[in-house]
């Protein structure tokens, strides 16, 4: 395991989940929670046991963006649950109301 809880493939796989399934919803997630609004795209560059992060590329170029999760994060289930919980979020906060829950897209 790395020193964030959660071993390199496990990393791997989510980062990579994210950012071939919902490359979308992590341009939600940077614009909504990360403050990124003019971001144009956005794919996931890590997670630990406390943060999500991401690279968002806007108009100046490419910027990093860490989403904090409200608790630590110690248990891989956990992840989607958090993930799931930032999307709804930031739908929230960008006034998207008709996007489907992330957890009904898989």
């Amino acid at each position: 395991m790395s020193s964030t809880g959660f071993a390199p493939e496990v990393v791997a796989a989510v980062c990579a989940h994210m950012n071939d399934d919902h490359p979308d919803d992590c341009l939600l997630i940077v614009r909504g929670l990360g403050g990124v609004t003019d971001a144009t795209s956005a794919r996931m560059s890590s997670i630990d046991d406390c943060s999500a992060h991401f690279e968002a590329v806007t108009p100046d170029g490419v910027s990093p963006v860490s989403v904090e999760f409200p608790m630590q994060v110690t248990e891989r289930p956990q992840l989607r649950v958090e993930v799931v919980r930032m999307y709804n979020e930031a739908c929230a906060a960008l006034g998207i109301n008709d996007s489907p829950d992330l957890n009904e897209r898989g």
